[in-house]
Order: C-alpha cells, then structure tokens, then sequence
C-alpha cells in the first residue's frame, strides 16, 4: 500500500467516525432525554436534556469532520485551490461549533471565564456574608 492511499483510507475512517459520531450522540441523546422524562416527569429538562445531547454529539462530528479535511488537504498535492476550499470549510464549522456551545451554555466562551471565575465566587460569597 501507497502514502497516498494509506491516507485516502485514514480520511476515510476520519469521516466515518465523524458521522458515526452524530449519529451515535443523536441516539444516545434521545435515550437521555427519556429516562431524564421517565426521572423527574419533566418535559422541559427532558427537552433541555436532548438539545444539549446533540449539540455537543453535533460538535463533536464537527471536529472530527475538520480533521478529516486537514488530512485530505494536507496529503493531497498542494493547490491554492484546495487550501482555499479548508479555509471556508474550517470558517463554517467553527462558526457553527461556535454557536452550538454558545447555544448550549448560555454564554460566549470568551466570557465563560467571567462567569465562573474563582475571584467572582469569592466576592459573591463575600457580598453574601455581608447581607446575613
């Protein structure tokens, strides 16, 4: 076997994995969200359960997509074309993982830092013991 078809096989199994990966997380996703249903008798931590489950199981394949367009670009023979075509496609999965986590966790992960940093907590504890 060639690099280059040893590569073409590596691509390959990096895409099967990616969707293998949404695909799994979907139904995991809908598992979790039953027996959060079945727990609590909660349709909306239910519902809050399955979106949270296929954003990340989404991000996830997302991530494994992107590498297995890095290792079919960079293996392949260099042309502008192709380095332009990851480019976009690397733009549109990031700005779309973006979102999802930002869907996900309420918050922007530049500012998810400022939401849970210790010096936070330790003045909203301080602010605490001052009103008691």
């Amino acid at each position: 076997m060639n690099v280059t078809g040893f590569f073409e096989i590596v691509t390959g199994v990096f895409e099967v994995a990616g969707v293998a990966a949404m695909a799994g997380g979907f139904i995991v996703a809908i598992v979790l969200a039953v027996r959060a249903f079945v727990a609590h008798g909660d349709g909306g931590r239910a519902f809050k359960t399955l979106r949270d489950s296929i954003g990340l199981a989404i991000l996830l394949g997302l991530e494994i997509l992107v590498a297995a367009d890095l290792v079919r670009t960079v293996t392949a023979t260099p042309s502008l074309t192709d380095a332009v075509v990851l480019a976009i496609v690397v733009v549109i999965r990031t700005i779309l993982s973006f979102s999802l986590q930002i869907e996900i966790e309420g918050v922007a992960p530049w500012k998810r830092a400022l939401m849970t940093s210790p010096q936070l907590i330790a003045a909203a504890s301080r602010k605490e013991n001052k009103n008691d």
